[in-house]
């Protein structure tokens, strides 16, 4: 067998962004979550929900680049913003610009009345940070998307939750999961900590390609390998055409 590339050891980790959770919405943006989600489900988290990203609750866990053949349900979106205000959903966001507390940017790079680039706009970044759990994925670690400031705020991080007291008592970001290791919020007034590296990454390296200081409460840990029944998951079964190495090339 092959050995375990990088993008299949970020699978994982997104994967176990949803350990002992059941009965939530699960939706991830991006190749890697999308996989890391189907294989949760088909290993240790057989109780959560994935929809088509519109209408439809899935029956089956297809491959990746697949369509569902299999509808469970029907998903209005009164239905949906249901789930989302009773905190029944956990999602993993992408983001142009993070910062040390997990104020996310999708918004636009400089200043916002004059922007040098023109991002997605706020989605429902703001929404889904203060109301139910929030994971970020971020396939190139880099300088550029850890920044000490976000040029503007869609989804709101751990202090300005902390500011807005009982508006923002239901904000819980999770863990950030990069190309590079894995990082949550329990670092000094809950900024960004390191987790976990993955293989072959030293800490030297990561907090290079980090635009501020990451903490670390001690020896950091390095990210878990598959198994052989999640490397065959993900291999086989959930993305057999290799989606994920062009999301994380090797």
């Amino acid at each position: 067998m092959n050995a375990v590339t990088r993008a299949e050891v970020a699978v994982t980790a997104c994967s176990d962004l949803f350990r002992g959770q059941a009965d939530i919405l699960a939706s991830p943006a991006g190749v890697v979550p999308t996989i890391g989600v189907r294989l949760a489900l088909l290993t240790h988290a057989p109780d959560l929900m994935i929809s088509d990203g519109e209408s439809t609750i899935l029956g089956d866990v297809p491959a990746v680049d697949r369509p569902s053949t299999t509808p469970a349900g029907y998903l209005p979106y009164r239905e949906l913003f249901e789930l989302i205000t009773t905190g029944r959903r956990h999602v993993v966001m992408g983001g142009a610009q993070i910062d040390r507390f997990g104020n996310q940017n999708l918004s636009a790079i400089g200043e916002h009345a004059r922007p040098t680039r023109q991002l997605l706009g706020t989605r429902a970044a703001a929404t889904n940070t203060v109301n139910h759990a929030t994971s970020y994925w971020i396939p190139r670690h880099s300088r550029r998307n850890f920044v000490e400031n976000v040029d503007y705020v869609t989804g709101i991080g751990t202090d300005r939750a902390r500011a807005a007291g009982t508006a923002a008592r239901f904000h819980r970001l999770h863990q950030v999961v990069t190309n590079l290791g894995v990082l949550d919020f329990s670092g000094p007034d809950s900024s960004m900590a390191l987790v976990s590296l993955h293989p072959g990454v030293t800490l030297e390296e990561i907090q290079a390609a980090t635009g501020f200081p990451l903490h670390s409460a001690g020896p950091v840990s390095t990210t878990r390998l598959p198994d052989e029944r999640e490397l065959h998951l993900i291999r086989e079964v959930l993305d057999p055409r290799n989606r994920r190495e062009q999301e994380v090339p090797s």
